[in-house]
């Protein structure tokens, strides 16, 4: 490493919307690096993206999504997790260059993650399909890469292919980003087209870091997993001085002290080396045996010389909340262990190293016991789900996603996010001066004939500040011209169905992406459903009152469908304070009681018959409604929530 200074090492990330290509163009340098084998066969290796999740979502993991967001506690996952920091060598100018990639997620949930991959950047790739063109995604997270003051390298990839427009889309960046057309490189990661100009545009044109070798130590924490035998391994930006094995370091945060045993790089996988340079990154072991001990944005320095610490890194915010129940209510104490316990490999172990996940312990009285987890947002709970199922057959039953409320009272501000705490607005004695809801800035890029629907979809979900602006204003074609749209949204309104109304009605052209609003005053109420004069407390919702008639029918009749009979009749109700909004009565199961009786009178068989009347009135007030698991989990699994 004592032959990479700062002026031959090149810092940098990919930022590309999902299905762009990041993936393939990072197998391909690779390969031109030497890094890992070029193959006649099986070209697209796909090495960034090792998880199942990740191949068919087309998240490649950052800092955090695979090693803490997503990942599970084996240890052959853990291996894997590494590939996101990549070394490469390449001779350039007559040098060895050492090249860093460090891999960002895409998605507007994990900003979090990408402002921290970013930190350890000087520079970052834009990748645009060349078919596809410029897309949501890839805008927010080029203005996260902007405000850190990154390089930003234009590129248009695939542009092999027949329907690729290289010119049209070099438009697009121009008028979208201010990028001028001759700074834009075009290439083909597939077939490896000028895969080789942007490795002298790394070189070339993204600035080394900065640092002194003889000055103090000051490494970066920018990211931490857990390796069951070895503890907690740092990912570290070195910005001054060497670090090396048997090191004395201390945190600036904690003040704990630690000894380095063991420093590397991932080439690709981990390499241990004899030490860390300034500008190099990497990872060090220093017997770090608690993951709580190792805060993101920490600043270590050697025992006894003391430095700045770096500016560290706002602490993300769960966005979006859901309960979490074992289906068998026996399976709480094994699920809870396996949720907090995140170093052993066991069923249904998951991990929450993740300090994107907040956890508490919650309780129904229809569910049983569960854990309440807070998300960075839709996607953040949708994949940790699907890794749950697909991955370790866990068999949970998950409420509808809620977002944090703010609640105002006369005398105190509370944060709410279980719909069973929402007070009751309508009642005067709870002091409540105005309830306030989180929005989201939203961007929806979408062909022209498609802005209709995707205006009138906005407005169904409460949009304001509705704006839009065409990509393609020199187009001559106005039939393929692009529009992004952009307005203010209730974060509630996009936690349900949003994105899968948004590409139905565009026929899979959209794109959505969305940043953090602030909180905006709205009028919100708690609607609980009740079953024969019972209310559901794991069916609780949180609606804006120009909505409260229409989702309480559309709950009641889905409850009508999965909830079985009775031998009495229920009533199943929609409740807003004291005010019933919405019913369906469930008819009772009937035995003909006078099918035994044979001739007598016929006020024989009404007495029967009203004995049995009375026997219904009886059970209806005393009688209990039995809701059985797989109601819930036929309620709460459909996607039309």
């Amino acid at each position: 490493m004592e032959e990479f200074p700062c002026e031959v090492i090149r810092n940098f990330s990919i930022i590309a919307h999902i299905d762009h290509g990041k993936s393939t163009l990072a197998d391909r340098l690779l390969e031109l690096t030497g890094t890992i084998e070029t193959k006649s066969t099986g070209l697209n290796q796909q090495v960034l993206d090792k998880l199942k999740v990740e191949r068919e979502r087309g998240i490649t993991g950052g800092p955090s999504i695979v090693m803490d967001l997503l990942r599970f506690a084996a240890q052959s996952v853990f291996q894997n997790d590494l590939l996101t920091k990549l070394s490469m060598i390449h001779m350039a100018h007559g040098k060895q260059h050492l090249l860093n990639l460090i891999d960002t997620p895409g998605h507007v949930d994990f900003a979090w993650e990408v402002s921290r991959s970013l930190a350890a950047c000087q520079g970052a790739l834009l990748l645009v399909d060349a078919s596809q063109g410029v897309q949501a995604q890839s805008i927010s997270v080029f203005h996260i890469a902007k405000e850190r003051g990154l390089k930003i390298i234009p590129v248009l990839t695939k542009i092999d292919l027949p329907a690729s427009q290289p010119e049209r889309m070099a438009a697009q960046l121009q008028s979208t980003f201010g990028i001028d057309p001759s700074e834009i490189l075009h290439i083909s990661a597939k077939t490896g087209q000028g895969v080789e100009a942007v490795l002298r545009a790394i070189v070339d044109r993204i600035p080394p870091p900065s640092g002194n070798i003889n000055s103090p130590l000051k490494a970066f924490m920018f990211d931490s997993l857990y390796d069951r035998y070895r503890g907690v391994i740092s990912l570290v930006s070195i910005q001054d001085g060497i670090i090396q094995k048997g090191d004395k370091i201390a945190s600036c945060h904690t003040r704990k002290k630690y000894e380095i045993t063991e420093v590397g790089v991932m080439h690709p996988e981990e390499v241990p080396t004899s030490s860390l340079q300034p500008g190099q990154v990497g990872y060090i072991a220093c017997n770090m045996k608690e993951s709580s001990e190792a805060h993101i944005g920490d600043t270590f320095h050697r025992v006894g010389a003391l430095v700045d610490p770096m500016p560290g890194f706002q602490p993300s915010k769960a966005m979006v909340y859901a309960g979490v129940f074992p289906v068998d209510s026996n399976d709480f104490i094994k699920l809870e262990e396996s949720i907090k316990r995140a170093r052993f490999h066991i069923r249904f172990s998951l991990t929450l190293t993740d300090r994107s996940v907040t956890i508490q312990r919650e309780s129904s009285t229809a569910l049983g016991q569960g854990c309440r987890l807070g998300f960075l947002g839709t996607l953040h709970m949708d994949v940790f789900r699907q890794r749950l199922e697909d991955e370790y057959d866990a068999n949970i039953i998950i409420t509808a996603p809620t977002v944090p409320y703010k609640i105002i009272y006369k005398d105190k501000t509370v944060m709410i996010s279980n719909p069973t705490e929402f007070p009751d607005t309508s009642d005067t004695s709870c002091r409540v001066k105005q309830v306030q809801e989180p929005v989201v800035n939203a961007s929806i890029i979408v062909p022209e004939e498609y802005m209709g629907e995707m205006m009138n979809l906005c407005f169904a979900h409460r949009a304001e500040n509705l704006d839009h602006r065409y990509l393609d204003s020199g187009s001559t074609s106005e039939a393929s011209a692009r529009a992004i749209l952009t307005c203010t949204l209730p974060l509630s309104e996009i936690v349900t169905d949003f994105f899968d109304q948004l590409k139905s009605r565009s026929s899979g052209y959209a794109s959505f992406d969305y940043e953090d609003g602030g909180y905006k005053a709205s009028d919100l109420a708690k609607m609980v459903f009740l079953l024969n004069g019972k209310p559901v407390d794991a069916l609780a919702l949180i609606v804006h009152r120009s909505a409260q008639h229409e989702v309480g029918k559309k709950w009641v009749k889905k409850l009508h469908k999965v909830i079985p009979r009775q031998l009495f009749e229920v009533p199943i109700q929609a409740a807003v304070g004291k005010k019933i909004i919405a019913r369906e009565t469930l008819s009772a199961m009937r035995a003909d009681v006078t099918a035994g009786l044979y001739g007598g009178h016929y006020e024989r068989k009404m007495k029967h018959l009203e004995n049995q009347k009375e026997s219904k009135r009886k059970m209806k007030r005393i009688g209990s409604v039995d809701l059985p698991q797989d109601a819930f989990f036929d309620i709460l699994s459909t996607k039309s929530n």
